[in-house]
C-alpha cells in the first residue's frame, strides 16, 4: 500500500496544532491514550486488532506536496504550521497491548508519548482504525469460540467498502478464523483464502449434474459442491452420483439449518460418503453458530454479521491526553470529567492477574511511571505484563508489521483466550468478565 496517509485524519487535529503553535504549547511533552470506557452491550471482552495496520499507517504518514497544497487552497492552518506540518516525522514512542490481546474497560491500549502536536495529529488515524479492526476481532473470537474447534472463513468482502473488506479479514484471521474468500487480503497480510462456487455457475449450466462436472474437472474431487441452488436432498444426490463417496465437501446456504444439516448428514451417510464434510453459510452470526454446536456441521463462513461487528461497528474506544509536563518539566495528570465520558488521568502500565490455573482474574492498571513500567510486575509471578513498545523515539518496531505481524498476533490471541474465564463466553448480556482495578 502506498500514498501519503496524513489527511485521514480530522480538521481540527490541524487546527488546535496551528493554535498551539502559536501559543508555544504545541511542544509539551504529553502522553496520549487510548481505551475503552466500556464494551459494546453484551460483550464481555474485547480483542485489540489493528495496530500493525495503524504502524504500517504511521509510515506514510508526512505532508507532501499535494498535502500541504490542499491545506493551503481550503486556508486550515496558518504558513507557518504548513511549514511545520511539511517537516513533520513522528518521533516519539509508542506502546499498547499487542495486537490479539484481550482487553477490559479502562486497558491502556495505546499510550502515545510524544510532544503535544505530534501526539494529537494521530488520534483520528489510530481510532480509525482500531475501532473497526477491533469490533471485528472481537466479533470473530466470540463466534471462535462457540465454533468448539470447527474451522470459520471469512466471506464478508460484499457487504462492505473494499477496502473495509481487506482489514476486516485481517482482523478476523488473528481472531482465529482460519481462511477469508478476499484475495487481496491474501496476497497482502498471508491468509489463506478459499471459496469454490456460486449459484450463478449452476445457474449457468443445462442442469445441476453439469455444473458439479464441470467443477469437479477444474477443481478436483476434494472440491465443496453448493448443493441448494434447487432441491437440497436432490442436489446431494447429484453430487455423490457425479463426484462419488470420495466427494470433499457440500455447501449449504439456506433453509433451517439445524434441520436441513441433519438430513444432509443421514443422506450422505446412507449414499456411502460418510467422509464428505458438511459447510455452512448462511447469514451465521455467533448466535447461530451456538444453534448449531450439536449439529453435524464441519465448517462455517462467515459476511455480513463479521465485517460489521456483529451488531457493534465500533469498538467504542477513545484517545485522550492523561498527562502533560508544566513549565517546570514536572508530569502533570489530566483527565475529562465530564458526566459518563470521565477518564481516568495519569501515566500508566498494566498487567492482568491470573491464578493457580493461569485464569485471568483482574486487570490491573498502576498509575505511576508510565509505559515501560511493566517491568514492576514481573517479580510477580501472578502478574503478566501486558504493554509492549511499537515505536521508540520514532521507529517501529518491524517485527509487528506485514503478514509475520498477522501471524504473530493470531498466536497472541490464541493464548490470550486460553486466559480467559469461562464466563467470558457466554453470549448472554453481562458485565466484563473481569474487573480492572487502578492503582497508585
Amino acid at each position: 500500500m502506498t500514498g501519503s496517509t496524513a489527511l485521514l485524519t480530522d480538521r481540527y487535529e490541524l487546527t488546535m496544532i496551528d493554535a498551539a503553535l502559536a501559543d508555544g504549547t504545541a511542544h509539551r511533552e504529553s502522553l496520549f491514550e487510548a481505551f475503552a470506557r466500556r464494551l459494546p452491550d453484551g460483550r464481555r471482552y474485547g480483542i485489540v486488532a489493528g495496530t500493525g495496520r495503524f504502524l504500517e499507517a504511521l509510515s506514510r504518514f508526512r505532508f507532501g506536496d499535494a498535502e500541504l497544497e490542499f491545506l493551503r487552497a481550503e486556508q486550515v492552518v496558518r504558513p507557518a504550521t504548513l511549514d511545520w506540518l511539511a517537516d513533520f516525522r513522528f518521533s516519539g514512542d509508542i506502546w499498547g497491548y499487542p495486537e490479539g490481546e484481550a482487553y477490559f474497560p479502562g486497558s491502556p491500549l495505546l499510550s502515545v508519548h510524544a510532544s503535544f502536536a505530534e501526539g494529537v495529529v494521530l488520534e483520528t488515524l489510530i481510532l480509525s482504525i482500531l475501532n473497526a479492526d477491533s469490533s471485528v476481532a472481537s466479533a470473530a473470537a466470540r463466534m471462535v469460540s462457540v465454533a468448539l474447534g470447527r474451522p470459520i472463513a471469512e466471506m464478508g468482502s460484499r457487504r462492505t467498502n473494499e477496502d473495509a473488506a481487506v482489514a476486516a479479514a485481517r482482523a478476523a484471521h488473528i481472531a482465529g478464523f482460519a481462511a477469508t474468500s478476499n484475495l487481496e487480503a491474501g496476497r497482502v497480510w498471508g491468509i489463506p483464502t478459499m471459496g469454490t462456487a456460486a449459484h450463478a455457475f449452476t445457474l449457468l449450466h443445462d442442469s445441476e449434474a453439469d455444473a458439479f462436472r464441470a467443477q469437479l474437472r477444474a477443481a478436483g474431487p476434494g472440491t465443496t459442491l453448493l448443493i441448494d441452488t434447487y432441491d437440497i436432498a436432490e442436489g446431494v444426490r447429484t453430487a455423490v452420483e457425479v463426484a462419488g463417496t470420495g466427494l470433499g465437501a457440500v455447501r449449504i446456504d439456506s433453509g433451517d439449518l439445524p434441520t436441513v444439516v441433519q438430513a444432509v448428514r443421514e443422506q450422505l451417510d446412507r449414499l456411502g460418503a460418510v467422509r464428505t464434510k458438511i459447510t455452512v453459510t448462511s447469514d451465521l452470526d455467533e448466535y447461530l453458530i451456538a444453534a448449531l454446536s450439536g449439529s453435524p456441521v464441519d465448517s462455517f463462513g462467515v459476511g455480513t454479521s463479521v465485517v460489521t461487528g456483529s451488531g457493534a461497528p465500533a469498538a467504542g474506544m477513545v484517545y485522550k491526553l492523561v498527562a502533560r509536563k508544566d513549565d517546570a518539566g514536572d508530569w502533570v495528570s489530566v483527565a475529562k470529567s465530564s458526566a459518563a465520558k470521565a477518564s481516568v488521568g495519569g501515566r500508566k502500565s498494566a498487567a492482568r492477574r491470573l491464578d493457580s490455573t493461569r485464569t485471568a482474574r483482574e486487570e490491573l492498571v498502576f498509575i505511576g511511571d508510565g509505559p515501560g513500567g511493566e517491568a514492576e510486575f514481573e517479580a510477580d509471578g501472578t502478574l503478566r505484563p501486558l504493554s509492549v513498545p511499537f515505536v521508540t523515539a520514532g521507529e517501529i518496531d518491524g517485527s509487528f508489521l506485514g503478514a509475520d505481524g498477522v501471524r504473530l498476533a493470531r498466536k497472541r490471541n490464541a493464548a490470550a483466550m486460553e486466559e480467559l474465564p469461562v464466563e467470558a463466553f457466554r453470549l448472554g448480556r453481562g458485565e466484563a468478565a473481569i474487573p480492572t482495578t487502578y492503582r497508585g
